[in-house]
This record gives structure tokens, sequence and C-alpha cells, in this order.
């Protein structure tokens, strides 16, 4: 159960509380996006939520903690990517308002999702572990 729950809280990172925080003003309706990039935004989200609901059924219906971690790491992964570009191409996790969300003096979307891939890979190890106890028992 253990592994179940250390993945599903990383699904939930990006599947739900990303686009808690980000369908309002600062993003999905901020009066100074372009549009397409509006469009973009909300794209991103719904995809990411589409693959966050399979991803849980993976995990709870089938017990394909691997696959539902190599997703987690995909979609987080990929925000780490581009945090760590975000230079390169004039990108930014600063609000409209000036303010950045941060926790523990670190940016929240670098803590979240590195904590997220954190969780997948102690996930995939404890199951791993666990099978390979039972099957040598």
């Amino acid at each position: 159960m253990t592994p179940k729950l250390l993945v599903t809280i990383g699904i939930c990172f990006y599947a739900v509380v990303v686009p808690f925080f980000e369908i309002n003003q600062s993003h999905v309706f901020n009066p100074a996006w372009e549009p397409h990039a509006r469009l973009h935004e909300v794209w991103q989200l719904a995809t990411n939520t589409a693959i966050g609901v399979f991803s849980l059924w993976l995990t709870w219906s089938k017990d394909n903690i691997r696959l539902a971690s190599l997703m987690t790491v995909l979609v987080t992964g990929g925000f780490l990517l581009a945090y760590s570009q975000r230079d390169y191409y004039g990108g930014s996790m600063v609000l409209s308002d000036g303010s950045e969300k941060m926790i523990f003096g670190v940016n929240l979307g670098l803590f979240a999702y590195s904590l997220a891939i954190a969780l997948a890979i102690t996930a995939v190890a404890i199951q791993r572990r666990t099978r390979l106890t039972y099957s040598a028992g």
C-alpha cells in the first residue's frame, strides 16, 4: 500500500494541485498573456490531468507502480527541464504581481516536482524490494 500512496501523492501534485493554482487570473485568465499562450496553458493542464487520471488507474486498478511512476517522472521532469532552461527562452516562475511561490526558500514547483520524482523512485524501489522478498520466500 505504501508504494501506491507515494506515487499517488506525486500524481496529485501535477494532476490536481497545479490546475488548482493555475486556473485563475495569474495564468489561464491572465489578460496580459497572449491568447495563444493561454491555449497552450489549458492544453498542458488538461493533458497532465488526463495523464494523472490514467496513472491513478494504473496504480490502483492495475497495481502498475512502475508505469505510473514513469508517467510522473516524465510529466514532472518536463517541468524541471523547462525550469532549468528558463533563462534560455525567457521563462520565469515570477508571477505577474512580482511574487514567486516558495517553500523552504525553494520555488514551489521545483520543490514539489523534485519531491514527486523522489516519491516515484521510492515507490518503485519499495515495490521491487517487496516483490523480491516474497519471491525469495
